[in-house]
Protein backbone atom coordinates (compact mmCIF):
# COMPACT_ATOMS: atom_id res chain seq x y z
CA UNK A 1 0.00 0.00 0.00
CA UNK A 2 1.01 3.52 -0.60
CA UNK A 3 1.96 5.32 2.72
CA UNK A 4 0.62 8.53 1.60
CA UNK A 5 -2.82 7.64 -0.09
CA UNK A 6 -5.26 7.85 2.42
CA UNK A 7 -8.54 6.54 2.45
CA UNK A 8 -11.24 7.86 4.72
CA UNK A 9 -15.08 7.64 5.56
CA UNK A 10 -16.69 9.72 7.05
CA UNK A 11 -18.38 11.08 9.60
CA UNK A 12 -17.24 7.66 10.94
CA UNK A 13 -15.85 4.45 10.05
CA UNK A 14 -18.84 3.09 12.38
CA UNK A 15 -22.86 4.01 11.68
CA UNK A 16 -25.59 2.42 11.91
CA UNK A 17 -27.17 -0.04 8.91
CA UNK A 18 -29.37 2.53 7.81
CA UNK A 19 -27.07 5.41 7.69
CA UNK A 20 -25.23 6.96 4.67
CA UNK A 21 -21.11 7.23 5.03
CA UNK A 22 -18.94 9.65 2.31
CA UNK A 23 -15.56 7.66 1.31
CA UNK A 24 -12.80 10.66 1.00
CA UNK A 25 -9.63 9.56 -1.03
CA UNK A 26 -6.67 12.02 -0.51
CA UNK A 27 -2.63 12.05 -1.58
CA UNK A 28 -3.06 10.73 -4.85
CA UNK A 29 -1.56 12.23 -7.87
CA UNK A 30 -3.64 15.39 -9.85
CA UNK A 31 -5.75 13.19 -11.95
CA UNK A 32 -4.83 9.63 -11.48
CA UNK A 33 -7.30 7.09 -12.44
CA UNK A 34 -8.22 4.83 -9.53
CA UNK A 35 -10.72 1.90 -9.14
CA UNK A 36 -12.31 1.36 -5.63
CA UNK A 37 -13.57 -1.50 -4.40
CA UNK A 38 -15.98 -2.82 -1.57
CA UNK A 39 -16.14 -6.01 -0.40
CA UNK A 40 -18.40 -8.12 2.06
CA UNK A 41 -19.25 -11.53 3.09
CA UNK A 42 -22.57 -12.45 4.17
CA UNK A 43 -23.88 -14.93 7.40
CA UNK A 44 -23.11 -17.75 4.81
CA UNK A 45 -20.06 -17.17 4.50
CA UNK A 46 -20.63 -15.99 0.50
CA UNK A 47 -18.32 -12.61 -0.75
CA UNK A 48 -20.21 -9.59 -2.38
CA UNK A 49 -18.12 -6.98 -4.06
CA UNK A 50 -18.52 -3.87 -6.22
CA UNK A 51 -16.09 -1.28 -8.14
CA UNK A 52 -15.66 1.85 -9.92
CA UNK A 53 -13.03 3.90 -11.72
CA UNK A 54 -12.29 7.61 -10.72
CA UNK A 55 -10.18 9.99 -11.52
CA UNK A 56 -8.91 12.74 -8.66
CA UNK A 57 -9.18 15.94 -9.01
CA UNK A 58 -6.37 18.82 -9.70
CA UNK A 59 -5.29 18.50 -5.58
CA UNK A 60 -4.91 14.35 -5.99
CA UNK A 61 -8.41 13.92 -3.95
CA UNK A 62 -11.51 12.05 -4.74
CA UNK A 63 -14.43 12.92 -2.52
CA UNK A 64 -17.33 10.49 -3.62
CA UNK A 65 -21.04 9.36 -2.47
CA UNK A 66 -20.00 5.49 -2.00
CA UNK A 67 -23.80 4.52 -1.06
CA UNK A 68 -23.68 3.20 -5.04
CA UNK A 69 -20.50 0.46 -4.02
CA UNK A 70 -22.67 -0.84 -1.24
CA UNK A 71 -26.28 -1.52 -3.36
CA UNK A 72 -24.41 -2.85 -6.23
CA UNK A 73 -22.64 -5.34 -4.70
CA UNK A 74 -22.93 -8.73 -6.40
CA UNK A 75 -21.73 -12.49 -5.69
CA UNK A 76 -19.74 -14.15 -8.30
CA UNK A 77 -22.39 -16.94 -7.94
CA UNK A 78 -25.85 -16.88 -9.24
CA UNK A 79 -28.90 -16.43 -7.28
CA UNK A 80 -27.44 -15.56 -4.19
CA UNK A 81 -28.86 -13.10 -1.66
CA UNK A 82 -26.64 -11.05 0.82
CA UNK A 83 -28.15 -13.01 4.14
CA UNK A 84 -27.75 -10.40 6.83
CA UNK A 85 -30.41 -11.03 9.41
CA UNK A 86 -28.92 -11.05 12.97
CA UNK A 87 -28.78 -8.07 14.67
CA UNK A 88 -25.79 -9.20 16.69
CA UNK A 89 -23.32 -8.84 14.22
CA UNK A 90 -22.55 -5.59 12.50
CA UNK A 91 -22.54 -5.78 8.24
CA UNK A 92 -18.64 -5.24 8.08
CA UNK A 93 -17.69 -3.59 4.11
CA UNK A 94 -14.15 -3.13 3.50
CA UNK A 95 -13.72 0.03 1.04
CA UNK A 96 -9.94 -0.59 -1.36
CA UNK A 97 -8.59 2.09 -3.76
CA UNK A 98 -6.26 0.34 -6.39
CA UNK A 99 -3.75 1.81 -9.17
CA UNK A 100 -5.40 2.26 -12.52
CA UNK A 101 -8.63 0.20 -13.02
CA UNK A 102 -9.58 -3.44 -11.97
CA UNK A 103 -6.79 -5.54 -9.78
CA UNK A 104 -3.97 -2.78 -9.60
CA UNK A 105 -1.96 -2.33 -6.59
CA UNK A 106 -3.94 -1.21 -3.26
CA UNK A 107 -2.99 1.72 -2.60
CA UNK A 108 -5.23 2.14 0.79
CA UNK A 109 -8.21 0.47 2.62
CA UNK A 110 -10.78 1.02 5.45
CA UNK A 111 -13.35 -0.64 7.40
CA UNK A 112 -17.15 0.26 7.76
CA UNK A 113 -18.63 -1.42 10.53
CA UNK A 114 -22.62 -1.24 9.91
CA UNK A 115 -24.11 -1.88 12.82
CA UNK A 116 -27.78 -3.06 13.20
CA UNK A 117 -27.88 -2.48 16.88
CA UNK A 118 -28.01 0.65 17.80
CA UNK A 119 -26.80 1.94 21.38
CA UNK A 120 -28.87 1.15 24.54
CA UNK A 121 -31.27 -1.46 22.71
CA UNK A 122 -31.93 -4.55 23.93
CA UNK A 123 -32.65 -8.08 22.28
CA UNK A 124 -34.44 -10.48 24.08
CA UNK A 125 -35.66 -14.09 22.24
CA UNK A 126 -39.20 -14.92 22.90
CA UNK A 127 -40.41 -18.51 22.90
CA UNK A 128 -43.59 -18.62 24.75
CA UNK A 129 -47.00 -20.14 23.94
CA UNK A 130 -46.90 -20.28 20.10
CA UNK A 131 -45.00 -17.22 20.02
CA UNK A 132 -40.77 -17.81 18.27
CA UNK A 133 -39.58 -14.68 17.64
CA UNK A 134 -37.27 -11.59 18.46
CA UNK A 135 -37.91 -8.56 20.99
CA UNK A 136 -35.97 -5.73 20.45
CA UNK A 137 -36.50 -2.43 23.05
CA UNK A 138 -35.25 1.12 23.14
CA UNK A 139 -33.10 2.36 25.52
CA UNK A 140 -35.30 5.07 28.27
CA UNK A 141 -37.97 4.47 30.02
CA UNK A 142 -40.83 5.01 27.30
CA UNK A 143 -43.87 5.00 26.25
CA UNK A 144 -42.45 4.00 23.11
CA UNK A 145 -45.52 2.86 20.19
CA UNK A 146 -45.12 -0.65 19.62
CA UNK A 147 -44.76 -2.63 16.05
CA UNK A 148 -45.48 -5.92 14.79
CA UNK A 149 -42.70 -7.36 12.16
CA UNK A 150 -44.31 -10.26 10.03
CA UNK A 151 -41.41 -11.49 8.41
CA UNK A 152 -41.74 -14.70 5.48
CA UNK A 153 -38.40 -15.99 6.56
CA UNK A 154 -37.40 -14.80 9.70
CA UNK A 155 -35.18 -11.95 10.14
CA UNK A 156 -33.73 -9.46 12.80
CA UNK A 157 -32.83 -6.49 10.56
CA UNK A 158 -36.15 -4.59 10.12
CA UNK A 159 -37.35 -5.03 13.36
CA UNK A 160 -33.62 -3.81 15.06
CA UNK A 161 -33.37 -0.69 12.91
CA UNK A 162 -36.77 0.51 14.09
CA UNK A 163 -36.04 -0.22 17.31
CA UNK A 164 -33.11 2.73 16.55
CA UNK A 165 -35.81 4.79 16.09
CA UNK A 166 -37.81 4.45 19.07
CA UNK A 167 -40.51 1.91 18.57
CA UNK A 168 -40.57 -1.54 20.51
CA UNK A 169 -40.82 -4.41 18.21
CA UNK A 170 -41.41 -7.93 17.97
CA UNK A 171 -40.27 -9.95 14.74
CA UNK A 172 -41.75 -12.92 14.05
CA UNK A 173 -42.21 -15.36 10.71
CA UNK A 174 -44.71 -16.06 8.92
CA UNK A 175 -44.03 -19.90 9.97
CA UNK A 176 -41.79 -21.68 11.78
CA UNK A 177 -42.03 -24.88 10.65
CA UNK A 178 -40.04 -25.97 7.53
CA UNK A 179 -41.97 -24.94 4.08
CA UNK A 180 -44.03 -27.69 2.61
CA UNK A 181 -44.57 -29.34 6.50
CA UNK A 182 -47.89 -27.50 6.93
CA UNK A 183 -51.50 -27.04 5.04
CA UNK A 184 -52.99 -24.04 7.20
CA UNK A 185 -52.18 -21.11 8.63
CA UNK A 186 -53.71 -20.31 11.82
CA UNK A 187 -53.94 -15.68 12.92
CA UNK A 188 -54.34 -17.12 16.71
CA UNK A 189 -50.67 -17.03 16.76
CA UNK A 190 -50.32 -13.45 15.24
CA UNK A 191 -53.02 -11.98 17.93
CA UNK A 192 -51.01 -14.02 20.33
CA UNK A 193 -47.82 -11.84 19.43
CA UNK A 194 -49.60 -8.97 19.02
CA UNK A 195 -50.73 -9.08 22.69
CA UNK A 196 -47.46 -10.11 23.75
CA UNK A 197 -46.06 -7.13 22.58
CA UNK A 198 -48.61 -4.87 23.98
CA UNK A 199 -48.32 -6.26 27.52
CA UNK A 200 -44.17 -4.92 27.66
CA UNK A 201 -44.30 -2.32 30.11
CA UNK A 202 -42.29 0.27 27.96
CA UNK A 203 -45.07 0.14 25.40
CA UNK A 204 -47.36 2.93 25.55
CA UNK A 205 -49.53 2.69 22.12
CA UNK A 206 -53.17 2.11 22.49
CA UNK A 207 -52.73 -0.64 19.65
CA UNK A 208 -49.58 -2.02 17.69
CA UNK A 209 -48.28 -1.32 14.24
CA UNK A 210 -47.75 -4.20 11.88
CA UNK A 211 -45.15 -3.94 9.32
CA UNK A 212 -45.05 -6.76 6.63
CA UNK A 213 -43.89 -8.12 3.30
CA UNK A 214 -44.74 -10.43 0.64
CA UNK A 215 -46.38 -13.83 2.68
CA UNK A 216 -46.24 -11.31 5.29
CA UNK A 217 -48.92 -8.81 3.72
CA UNK A 218 -51.80 -10.71 3.46
CA UNK A 219 -51.49 -11.48 7.57
CA UNK A 220 -50.80 -8.25 7.87
CA UNK A 221 -54.36 -7.25 6.71
CA UNK A 222 -56.07 -10.14 8.11
CA UNK A 223 -55.02 -9.27 11.43
CA UNK A 224 -56.32 -5.80 10.92
CA UNK A 225 -59.54 -7.15 9.14
CA UNK A 226 -60.39 -9.44 12.19
CA UNK A 227 -58.32 -8.97 15.43
CA UNK A 228 -58.79 -5.97 17.43
CA UNK A 229 -55.96 -3.73 18.28
CA UNK A 230 -54.48 -2.63 14.94
CA UNK A 231 -53.77 0.43 15.23
CA UNK A 232 -51.63 1.23 11.74
CA UNK A 233 -50.45 -1.06 8.77
CA UNK A 234 -47.45 -0.99 6.44
CA UNK A 235 -47.72 -3.56 3.54
CA UNK A 236 -45.20 -4.25 1.28
CA UNK A 237 -45.94 -5.90 -2.23
CA UNK A 238 -48.25 -8.40 -0.68
CA UNK A 239 -51.03 -9.78 -2.10
CA UNK A 240 -54.82 -8.41 -1.38
CA UNK A 241 -55.78 -12.07 -0.90
CA UNK A 242 -55.20 -14.88 1.31
CA UNK A 243 -52.54 -16.75 -0.55
CA UNK A 244 -52.00 -20.34 -0.57
CA UNK A 245 -53.11 -21.84 2.25
CA UNK A 246 -56.69 -21.85 3.93
CA UNK A 247 -56.27 -19.08 7.30
CA UNK A 248 -57.82 -20.34 10.30
CA UNK A 249 -59.13 -17.91 13.37
CA UNK A 250 -60.80 -18.99 17.00
CA UNK A 251 -60.81 -23.10 15.10
CA UNK A 252 -62.49 -22.28 12.24
CA UNK A 253 -61.52 -21.55 9.04
CA UNK A 254 -62.09 -17.27 7.75
CA UNK A 255 -60.64 -17.36 4.50
CA UNK A 256 -60.30 -19.72 1.72
CA UNK A 257 -56.62 -19.71 -0.15
CA UNK A 258 -55.47 -17.96 -3.88
CA UNK A 259 -53.74 -21.05 -5.33
CA UNK A 260 -51.20 -20.96 -8.22
CA UNK A 261 -51.07 -21.90 -11.59
CA UNK A 262 -47.79 -23.57 -12.15
CA UNK A 263 -48.28 -23.44 -15.75
CA UNK A 264 -47.88 -19.72 -15.96
CA UNK A 265 -44.57 -19.78 -14.07
CA UNK A 266 -41.70 -18.06 -16.70
CA UNK A 267 -38.14 -19.73 -16.59
CA UNK A 268 -35.31 -17.53 -17.92
CA UNK A 269 -31.91 -18.52 -19.29
CA UNK A 270 -30.15 -17.82 -15.61
CA UNK A 271 -32.44 -20.75 -14.55
CA UNK A 272 -34.39 -17.97 -12.46
CA UNK A 273 -38.47 -18.42 -12.80
CA UNK A 274 -40.63 -15.17 -13.03
CA UNK A 275 -43.89 -16.51 -10.63
CA UNK A 276 -45.77 -13.46 -10.78
CA UNK A 277 -48.03 -14.93 -13.55
CA UNK A 278 -48.30 -17.79 -11.73
CA UNK A 279 -51.10 -16.46 -8.99
CA UNK A 280 -54.59 -16.55 -9.92
CA UNK A 281 -56.63 -13.74 -10.04
CA UNK A 282 -58.35 -13.00 -6.76
CA UNK A 283 -61.10 -11.22 -8.17
CA UNK A 284 -62.14 -14.51 -10.26
CA UNK A 285 -65.29 -15.76 -9.29
CA UNK A 286 -63.58 -18.91 -8.15
CA UNK A 287 -61.00 -17.12 -6.14
CA UNK A 288 -63.40 -14.73 -4.47
CA UNK A 289 -63.39 -16.41 -1.29
CA UNK A 290 -59.83 -15.64 -0.52
CA UNK A 291 -60.00 -12.20 -0.60
CA UNK A 292 -59.10 -10.59 2.43
CA UNK A 293 -62.14 -8.23 4.31
CA UNK A 294 -60.31 -4.96 4.78
CA UNK A 295 -63.28 -2.30 4.77
CA UNK A 296 -63.62 -4.46 8.63
CA UNK A 297 -60.63 -2.48 9.80
CA UNK A 298 -60.39 0.30 11.88
CA UNK A 299 -56.74 0.57 11.22
CA UNK A 300 -54.92 3.15 8.91
CA UNK A 301 -52.72 1.60 6.32
CA UNK A 302 -50.22 2.02 3.78
CA UNK A 303 -49.90 0.26 0.61
CA UNK A 304 -46.34 0.15 -0.87
CA UNK A 305 -46.20 -1.23 -4.29
CA UNK A 306 -43.02 -1.87 -6.28
CA UNK A 307 -43.91 -1.40 -10.02
CA UNK A 308 -41.15 -4.03 -11.60
CA UNK A 309 -42.06 -6.69 -9.24
CA UNK A 310 -41.88 -9.75 -10.48
CA UNK A 311 -42.65 -12.09 -7.81
CA UNK A 312 -46.39 -11.54 -7.93
CA UNK A 313 -48.58 -8.11 -9.47
CA UNK A 314 -48.49 -5.74 -6.13
CA UNK A 315 -49.26 -2.68 -8.02
CA UNK A 316 -52.44 -4.32 -9.25
CA UNK A 317 -53.29 -5.61 -5.41
CA UNK A 318 -52.65 -2.37 -4.64
CA UNK A 319 -55.30 -0.73 -6.34
CA UNK A 320 -58.09 -3.42 -5.74
CA UNK A 321 -57.48 -2.37 -2.39
CA UNK A 322 -57.65 1.11 -2.75
CA UNK A 323 -60.77 0.52 -4.80
CA UNK A 324 -62.66 -1.93 -2.40
CA UNK A 325 -61.94 0.86 0.61
CA UNK A 326 -62.99 3.47 -1.46
CA UNK A 327 -66.11 1.38 -2.32
CA UNK A 328 -67.10 1.00 1.26
CA UNK A 329 -66.42 4.57 1.95
CA UNK A 330 -63.34 4.22 4.05
CA UNK A 331 -60.55 7.00 3.58
CA UNK A 332 -57.83 5.27 6.39
CA UNK A 333 -55.25 4.76 3.73
CA UNK A 334 -52.62 6.31 1.48
CA UNK A 335 -50.60 4.71 -0.85
CA UNK A 336 -46.85 4.86 -2.59
CA UNK A 337 -45.96 3.14 -5.85
CA UNK A 338 -41.80 3.11 -6.73
CA UNK A 339 -41.78 2.71 -11.15
CA UNK A 340 -38.61 0.85 -10.76
CA UNK A 341 -38.11 -0.99 -7.41
CA UNK A 342 -38.43 -4.70 -7.44
CA UNK A 343 -39.82 -6.86 -4.89
CA UNK A 344 -37.24 -7.70 -2.21
CA UNK A 345 -37.59 -3.34 -0.61
CA UNK A 346 -35.35 -3.49 2.98
CA UNK A 347 -34.29 -1.00 4.99
CA UNK A 348 -31.61 1.24 2.59
CA UNK A 349 -28.27 0.30 1.57
CA UNK A 350 -27.74 -3.24 1.70
CA UNK A 351 -26.80 -5.08 -1.79
CA UNK A 352 -29.76 -5.32 -4.36
CA UNK A 353 -30.55 -8.74 -4.91
CA UNK A 354 -31.81 -9.40 -8.74
CA UNK A 355 -32.71 -13.28 -8.43
CA UNK A 356 -32.28 -15.76 -5.11
CA UNK A 357 -33.89 -19.28 -4.08
CA UNK A 358 -37.13 -18.21 -3.09
CA UNK A 359 -36.85 -19.48 0.92
CA UNK A 360 -40.88 -20.41 0.70
CA UNK A 361 -40.73 -22.66 -2.23
CA UNK A 362 -37.53 -23.89 -2.66
CA UNK A 363 -36.31 -22.85 -6.47
CA UNK A 364 -34.39 -19.37 -7.79
CA UNK A 365 -36.53 -16.86 -8.91
CA UNK A 366 -37.13 -12.66 -10.05
CA UNK A 367 -37.11 -10.35 -8.10
CA UNK A 368 -37.25 -7.65 -10.03
CA UNK A 369 -36.02 -3.77 -10.27
CA UNK A 370 -33.40 -1.48 -11.36
CA UNK A 371 -30.98 -1.56 -9.06
CA UNK A 372 -30.57 2.12 -8.80
CA UNK A 373 -33.80 3.07 -8.36
CA UNK A 374 -34.63 0.09 -6.52
CA UNK A 375 -31.63 1.93 -3.84
CA UNK A 376 -33.41 4.89 -4.36
CA UNK A 377 -37.16 3.88 -3.80
CA UNK A 378 -35.58 1.95 -0.44
CA UNK A 379 -34.20 5.35 1.06
CA UNK A 380 -37.63 7.12 0.77
CA UNK A 381 -39.88 4.43 1.90
CA UNK A 382 -37.64 3.70 5.04
CA UNK A 383 -38.10 7.62 5.69
CA UNK A 384 -41.59 6.78 4.81
CA UNK A 385 -42.25 3.96 7.07
CA UNK A 386 -40.86 5.87 10.32
CA UNK A 387 -42.94 8.71 9.85
CA UNK A 388 -46.16 6.76 9.53
CA UNK A 389 -45.81 5.38 12.36
CA UNK A 390 -44.81 7.72 14.34
CA UNK A 391 -47.79 9.86 13.26
CA UNK A 392 -50.46 6.89 13.08
CA UNK A 393 -49.34 5.15 16.40
CA UNK A 394 -50.86 7.55 19.29
CA UNK A 395 -49.02 6.61 23.08
CA UNK A 396 -50.79 7.30 26.04
CA UNK A 397 -50.48 10.66 27.39
CA UNK A 398 -51.15 10.18 30.69
CA UNK A 399 -47.78 7.84 30.64
CA UNK A 400 -45.99 10.55 28.86
CA UNK A 401 -46.38 13.09 31.35
CA UNK A 402 -45.69 11.20 34.27
CA UNK A 403 -42.42 10.84 32.62
CA UNK A 404 -41.29 14.29 33.13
Amino acid sequence: MSSQVRLRLQPSARCLYDEPVQVKVAGLRPRQVVTIRARSTDEKGVEFSSSATYRADGSGEIDLEPMGLLWSMRSETLHKRCQKNKALNPHVVKFSVHEDEGEGRMLAEATNERLLMGDGVSRLPVKEGNIQGVLFTPPGDGPFPAVLDVCSLMSEKRACLLANKGFVVLTVPVSTERPGTFNEMHLDRFEEAKDFLQRQPKVGSKGVGVISRSKGGDIALSLAAFVPGVEAVVWINGCNANLGLPLFYKNQQIISPLLFDPSKVILTESGARIIKHGVKNPLAEESKGSLIPIEQAEARFLFVAAEDDLNWDSKGYLDEMVERLKHHGKEKFESVCYPKAGHLLEPPYGPHCTSSVHGLIGFPVMWGGEPKAHAAAEVHLWKKIQEFFKTHLSCDATATEAEF
